[in-house]
């Protein structure tokens, strides 16, 4: 019984800026890697931002230098730091995690709902 939770989407000028988190909770031992992801209407979803449980990250190159992802494991949530946004940045954006339960140490993936950005004038 995991379940993550996506808030801080919203509409934002371009050049603007976002605060996207995502909490999990339920029977949660351990949470391995932490990603956002994104999908536009007609686009595959594609990875924005990864980072693992040691907080290595990893980026999709339309975001690098604009886009920051960051954990804290003690509130089992990530973040994504949005800044300078463009039109294209326009997207559902989903959270997910590779979760360790607490009854039987099996992992599994979880998403979030998403929640939407969009980046207009």
């Amino acid at each position: 019984q995991v379940q993550l939770v996506d808030t801080g989407g919203g509409l934002v000028q371009p050049g603007g800026s976002l605060r996207l988190s995502c909490a999990a909770s339920g029977s949660i031992f351990s949470i391995n890697a932490m990603a956002w992801y994104r999908q536009s209407p007609g686009e595959e979803r594609e990875l924005v931002a990864r980072i693992t449980s040691d907080y290595s990250t990893n980026y999709a190159d339309s975001v690098k230098g604009r886009f920051t992802i960051s954990r804290d494991n003690a509130k089992n949530t990530v973040y994504l730091q949005m800044n300078s946004l463009k039109p294209e940045d326009t997207a559902v954006y989903y959270c997910n995690a590779d979760v360790r339960d607490s009854y039987y140490h099996r992992d599994t993936r979880y998403w979030g709902q998403g929640t939407q950005v969009t980046v207009s004038s």
